[in-house]
């Protein structure tokens, strides 16, 4: 296998500005020179995964006027209202976000209002569907919401140089009947007005309120960019017994939890599938370095099944299906594919679970290269000390989730003085962040056993 290639140099960035341009060098390590070796391999094998994409869905881009990633549309801005946990959110996000809090907290729910608009332009989807797949108007809406009781979604897209180019806005309810109704849906482009509801047919026929316009191809022409756009993001959550036993996903396409995963895998252009394969092996040899090879077959009954050569005793060493691989193998293999498939924001739940804390710490690193090569934003919750402790994660990448009486607050670190001055102080992002997530009196959790 070739030796991988480490970081291109780049100039240094500072935490306060995030990851804007993530060109910058690899993080240099002092302890000893096989340690520095060791990672810089790690890094070079897990960012050769993001190498050329092989052809992907197209997404609106801006004018070329700067690099090709700085030109990419990603979400500029969330604003929430009366969603789930939050009461109101308002914050403009980075191309990477990572998401900080205790557990119940609403990181989960937080990423559900980007599929819930993934949903509405999702084949098979809808306004009413997305939101009956999530309990109906009466599950979704904060506790806490009393005298504006209407949900309210409202994004903005674009890139660096034109960061407000569109805006989507929805607000809804619950009518009479206990149906889902929109309240207020408009688009808008460059400061633009293209449509406002309800407008004089929706007034006229209220049943139109149950559908968005953003769904519908009759209505969407002149801002269908929008729709393409969130039907680009993709959420995942590898649950590697679901790709063990793929029956008890079927009928699933597209699960974000692993349950379709290998007729995904199977369902690509093969010479496209092959050449990801290919990087996919080279990257796990790091964290599983007795793997020689990975590839796809098809069993009697036409079933797609993942294998790999295995190093063994045995000179011909030994091959296994994903029925062998280990947990952490399959969500690494998971998230390595995500990576190259599709260029629209990427929704991680916990991407450290099952993996060795070695590899984990580098995961913000190879988001860096995907943002720097594809502009391809990605947003993800964590509770691990490891993939906080990088140190090119800047303020304005983290928000902390806090909980109150009212709903959860989410604080961008931006706001966070304590956390930048310890920052300041040579402490990592881990060691400023978590303690502020950290349940109260969590250690009587030793005592359960001794409870009657």
């Amino acid at each position: 296998m070739a030796e991988p290639t480490s970081l291109p140099p780049g100039p240094r960035i500072p935490r306060d500005r995030g990851a804007r341009r993530l060109s910058r060098r690899v993080r240099a390590f002092s302890d000893s020179a096989s340690e520095a070796v060791g990672i810089s391999r790690t890094i070079g094998a897990l960012g050769a995964a993001l190498g050329s994409p092989g052809k992907i869905p197209s997404v609106p881009r801006a004018p070329k006027n700067g690099s090709s990633a700085d030109q990419v549309t990603r979400i500029s801005h969330l604003e929430l209202d009366n969603w789930r946990n939050f009461r109101h959110i308002d914050l403009d996000v980075e191309g990477r976000v990572f998401l900080v809090g205790p557990n119940a907290a609403g990181k989960s729910n937080l990423l559900d209002a980007l599929r819930f608009l993934r949903d509405l332009v999702a084949v098979g989807g809808g306004f009413r569907a997305a939101v009956d797949r999530r309990g109906g108007v009466s599950d979704i809406r904060n506790l806490a919401a009393r005298r504006y009781p209407e949900i309210g979604v409202r994004v903005l897209l674009g890139n660096d140089s034109a960061p407000g180019q569109w805006e989507y806005a929805l607000q809804f309810r619950q009518d009479n009947r206990r149906q889902p109704e929109i309240a207020v849906e408009r688009v808008t482009r460059r400061g633009e007005v293209l449509l406002e509801r309800p407008d004089q047919l929706d007034r006229a026929d209220p049943a139109r309120l149950g559908q968005t316009a953003l769904e519908q191809l009759n209505l969407n022409r002149e801002f269908r960019d929008v729709a393409d756009f969130l039907r680009s993001i993709r959420y995942l959550h590898i649950v590697p017994q679901l790709v063990r036993e793929p029956d008890r996903s079927v009928g699933r396409s597209n699960d974000p939890y692993g349950g379709d995963f290998l007729e995904q895998v199977a369902n690509t252009q093969e010479q496209t599938r092959r050449s990801r394969l290919r990087r996919i092996r080279d990257a796990l040899q790091v964290a599983v370095p007795q793997l020689q090879e990975l590839e796809l077959e098809h069993d009697v009954r036409g079933t797609p099944h993942l294998r790999g050569k295995y190093e063994h005793w045995r000179p011909r060493g030994k091959w296994q299906s994903e029925a062998d691989f280990s947990d952490g193998t399959l969500r690494l293999m998971g998230l390595l594919w995500a990576t190259m498939d599709g260029v629209g924001p990427l929704l991680l739940e916990e991407p450290e679970l099952s993996l060795h804390p070695e590899v984990v710490r580098h995961i913000p690193q190879m988001f860096g290269r995907l943002q720097v090569r594809r502009g391809r934003q990605v947003w993800l919750s964590s509770h691990s000390p490891a993939l906080l402790e990088d140190d090119g994660i800047g303020l304005d990448e983290v928000w902390v989730l806090l909980p109150a009486s009212e709903g959860t607050e989410v604080r961008p670190a931006t706001e966070l003085e304590d956390v930048r001055q310890l920052l300041e102080s040579g402490f990592s992002m881990a060691d400023a962040v978590l303690p502020r997530t950290r349940p109260a009196n969590v250690e009587q959790l030793e005592f359960f056993a001794d409870r009657r």
